[in-house]
């Protein structure tokens, strides 16, 4: 009986497209073992892995073709690291190719060994660096040179035993513009991971070196000396101008990132010029490159953006007459937007104030909300900056308010209550105005502003109480903010208007302290309970004591940060306007200020000894502070008493804590503490804490009687 054949799915006679490549790599004809490579770096550029075709790619390395040669040095740089066994196989080929007759096949040995970050290579590599070196081609010389820093990176100590840094500082002197910008940029990284801080110091020789290569070099190696001068420091003013001098053409450069690495060094070299004459003309010259790189791509708009900001912070007088450059445009997006905000609140003055108004107004009718808030905003910040400006300023937010936008008017609102707190008792007149937009309201941070503003200005306001009542309400529903703020406000309005506001208080504090779960809720309620309950004059001391005015807030980050940042000019640290130590580079006060590594040790020093201290006071930080732990607590004396109240408040309050009760804990902790003069006895009655009857001990601080006996419906100042 004849069978069958069963079918064979999982078998095939292809040997797959690897086992393909791997015999095109060792054809006979030369066109096709190339086009077969140009495959397998496709493969490996769209993620295949092909590392085991290593051995037959290396040995397409002995060739004259260049363009091939190129293709199998990229393999050997991708699966270097992943095969370091076969590394080895192409040493003698790297080694053949670093004594070519051609110096861009030396240059190509030297790089790609210097890139393939394999330890077992780096002994091997030694002699045609050292030759790369000394080469008498430029290019290779320049190639090679790069490549020291990498093998530092790799091997810190072989390049330091085989004197490969101090090659690297003869090589500032080369005759190359390019090899000199190549050496600064070796020995910038070098100096950033070496222990010693002085591998890379520029002196007056070599300063004549890096200014005569500056005009000659490329524009990344221009970038490299431009770093290099800014951490330099000029001995005196004459050899900062001329410095100066020769860098100010850079500022007309195509490169925006070498115009910005100019402006570093020109506002740094600034500080040590002593002519004033010298130091306006630079400032002039300085203007039009920033202006110019605002017309460039919006990702290079924001760079811009983001510097002028901190130049801005230390030399507003830089761009004082180019307000017009920042106003916005219709296609810019919202980043470059709300950046452009920013610099137009700091160039505000006077002068062009009512043109900076006029352009802000103009932004509130725009579609993008984040935006409109945020020149609402700058309104007032302007208002804040500018005295002789401010009625200007609030006339334009009450024509806003009168848009009856919602996010308009409550922006407002918020702005509106800053410019209250920098002029006190200057603009009531538009309160009315304000609380007609009461029912718009629907934002926490406005409802918040405007209950600030009636309880401040509650005495002149007739209906502050059905102001108030109306956010009290629904005061459980509201959010922490707006309750904090009501309890403040409330008890502001009772200490001005007692008669009218007993009842209101009453329920806003009743509702703090039953009715919230927020400890910082609670303990506010609390603290003014015991304070309105204890002395009136400490309370209106406290509640409505005169403020001083807040001052305009215009610096992007605070000063010690932005003279940090200016030394960082065009780096990602001044983009994120962080510290450079929080981004992983070295601050340029520890690189180059070498007076100040003394200071680093003390300082260190000093942290030990605080952490030894710590250690001898048996891990008790908080004698540290002064508190003396050593005085015994005088445990108050149990002395049998009628029976407590059962209501959580009143010991929350601390009216539990007498002598005439068993104390739950001793006295001078919690708002207990405060203490309550032997007269207050049916002290908060008003408050519906009828049947305290207990007398107070002696032990405490006497406080001013603040309610009679007999004021147990409600409360009255005396």
């Amino acid at each position: 009986m004849e069978t069958t054949p069963k079918p064979k799915f999982f078998s095939t006679t292809k040997k797959g497209e690897n086992f393909e490549l791997k015999a095109d790599l060792n054809s006979e004809y030369k066109e096709k073992r190339k086009e077969t490579v140009k495959k397998v770096i496709a493969n490996m550029t769209i993620g295949k892995d092909v590392s085991s075709l290593f051995a037959d790619v290396v040995k397409n390395m002995q060739t004259d073709d260049l363009e091939l040669k190129k293709l199998v040095y990229l393999y050997l740089i991708n699966y270097a690291k992943s095969q370091p066994e076969l590394v080895i196989l192409a040493i003698n080929t790297f080694v053949k190719d670093s004594d070519d007759s051609n110096p861009l096949i030396r240059a190509l040995a030297i790089r790609t060994m210097g890139c393939l970050r394999v330890e077992k290579i780096v002994d091997y590599l030694m002699e045609p660096l050292k030759k790369g070196l000394r080469d008498e081609d430029p290019y290779v010389r320049k190639t090679a040179v790069l490549c020291v820093a990498k093998l530092f990176d790799l091997n810190p100590s072989i390049a330091i035993d085989n004197n490969l840094v101090t090659f690297v500082q003869d090589m500032l002197s080369d005759r190359n513009p390019m090899v000199i910008a190549n050496a600064v940029a070796a020995l910038s990284e070098i100096s950033e991971a070496a222990k010693q801080k002085d591998v890379f110091s520029v002196n007056s020789a070599i300063l004549v070196k890096l200014l005569a290569a500056l005009n000659e070099c490329t524009e990344w190696g221009q970038i490299n000396i431009l770093e290099a001068l800014s951490i330099y420091r000029p001995v005196d003013s004459r050899e900062a101008s001329e410095i100066c001098e020769r860098v100010i053409p850079r500022l007309q450069h195509v490169n925006a990132s070498v115009v910005m690495s100019a402006v570093r060094v020109l506002i740094i070299y600034l500080n040590y010029i002593e002519s004033e004459e010298l130091i306006k003309n630079m400032i002039k010259k300085l203007a039009p490159p920033l202006v110019t790189l605002l017309s460039a791509q919006p990702e290079i708009q924001y760079v811009a953006l983001r510097n002028i900001n901190i130049i801005l912070q230390k030399r507003p007088e830089i761009l004082s007459q180019e307000m017009r450059v920042f106003f916005t445009k219709y296609n810019d997006p919202p980043y470059v937007k709300l950046e452009k905000l920013e610099v137009m609140v700091k160039l505000a003055s006077e002068k062009n104030i009512d043109q900076v108004l006029s352009e802000l107004k103009e932004y509130a009718s725009e579609v993008d909300i984040d935006f409109v808030r945020k020149s609402v905003t700058a309104i007032g910040r302007c208002a804040i900056k500018i005295d002789a400006a401010s009625d200007r300023c609030v006339n334009v937010l009450l024509e806003l308010i009168k848009t009856k936008v919602n996010h308009i008017v409550q922006e407002s609102i918020v702005v509106i209550k800053d410019i209250f707190r920098k002029y006190p008792s200057k603009y009531e007149g538009i309160i009315p105005t304000l609380c007609e937009n009461l029912e718009v309201f629907d934002e926490p941070i406005a409802k918040a502003s405007l209950i600030w503003i009636v309880g401040e200005y509650a005495e002149r306001i007739e209906n502050a109480t059905e102001l108030l009542e109306y956010f009290i309400e629904n005061f459980r529903e509201e959010s922490s903010v707006v309750q904090l703020q009501l309890i403040s406000a409330t008890v502001k309005l009772f200490l001005k208007k007692p008669q009218s506001a007993q009842e209101i208080v009453q329920k806003v504090l009743q509702a703090a302290t039953q009715g919230c779960d927020n400890p910082d809720i609670r303990d506010r309620a609390y603290i003014y309970w015991r304070l309105l309950s204890s002395n009136p004059q400490a309370a209106k001391t406290v509640v409505i004591s005169e403020k001083p005015p807040i001052e305009a807030v215009n610096n992007t980050v605070n000063d010690s940060l932005a003279t940090e940042l200016i030394f960082h000019i065009a780096t990602l640290a001044s983009v994120y306007q962080k510290s450079p130590s929080l981004l992983g580079a070295t601050s340029v006060a520890i690189r180059t200020v070498r007076d100040e590594d003394t200071t680093l040790e003390n300082a260190e020093e000093d942290g030990a000894g605080a952490a030894a201290i710590v250690a001898a006071a048996g891990g008790n930080i908080e004698n540290l502070l002064d508190l003396d732990f050593s005085v015994p607590v005088v445990s108050p004396v149990s002395i049998t008493s009628p029976p407590k109240t059962t209501s959580g408040i009143d010991d929350l309050l601390g009216l539990m804590d007498m002598p005439n009760a068993p104390p739950s804990h001793p006295i001078g902790l919690g708002l207990g503490g405060l203490g309550i003069a032997p007269q207050q006895k049916n002290l908060m009655s008003g408050f519906g804490f009828d049947g305290l009857t207990s007398e107070f001990s002696s032990m405490l601080v006497s406080k001013s009687v603040y309610l009679a006996e007999n004021a147990a419906q409600g409360l009255s100042v005396l």
